[in-house]
């Protein structure tokens, strides 16, 4: 019975080991079939050209004309002041750059906000010394009061 015992063990492993090997073979063969497909169909796709008006075109000639006509003048366009950039050559280009307007009335915007809130702690504290005051005034005579009962007492 040991040595049919075995010889069924040995053919289980067998037809087992058999068996691995046609899979393998058919996840490979898989394996390609996908890749094949997957690159026919790249192969299939066609990037159509981009069509280019002649408007866009023109457009793109502008640009590239006033990018490459730079004169001396035109070399650095920016003065610094104490507020910061302003653009002297802006009517020569094609697009008004509005970023350094924005960052200017940014910042007088913040200004006139900060100048209000000072203003407005201002009048709050003076209020608040007068108060402080009146009850000082207010602690003065209650004590004022209190010693002439005192002094009355004697």
């Amino acid at each position: 019975e040991e040595d049919l015992l075995t010889d069924v063990c040995r053919e289980v492993v067998e037809r087992w080991s058999d068996s691995q090997v046609v899979d393998a073979k058919e996840e490979k063969e898989d394996e390609v079939q996908a890749i094949t497909s997957m690159m026919e169909k790249q192969a299939r796709i066609v990037v159509k050209p981009r069509e280019v008006s002649q408007e866009e075109k023109q457009r793109k000639a502008a640009l590239l004309a006033q990018y490459a006509n730079v004169t001396d003048e035109e070399e650095y366009p920016f003065v610094c002041t104490a507020w910061g950039s302003v653009n002297i050559g802006s009517e020569k280009s094609l697009f008004r750059n509005t970023n350094v307007e924005d960052v200017l009335n940014a910042r007088k915007l913040e200004r006139e906000l900060l100048r209000d809130e000072f203003q407005k702690k201002k009048e709050q504290d003076k209020l608040q010394r007068e108060k402080d005051k009146l009850a000082k005034q207010e602690r003065k005579e209650k004590e004022k009061k209190r010693t002439q009962k005192g002094e009355r007492k004697r």
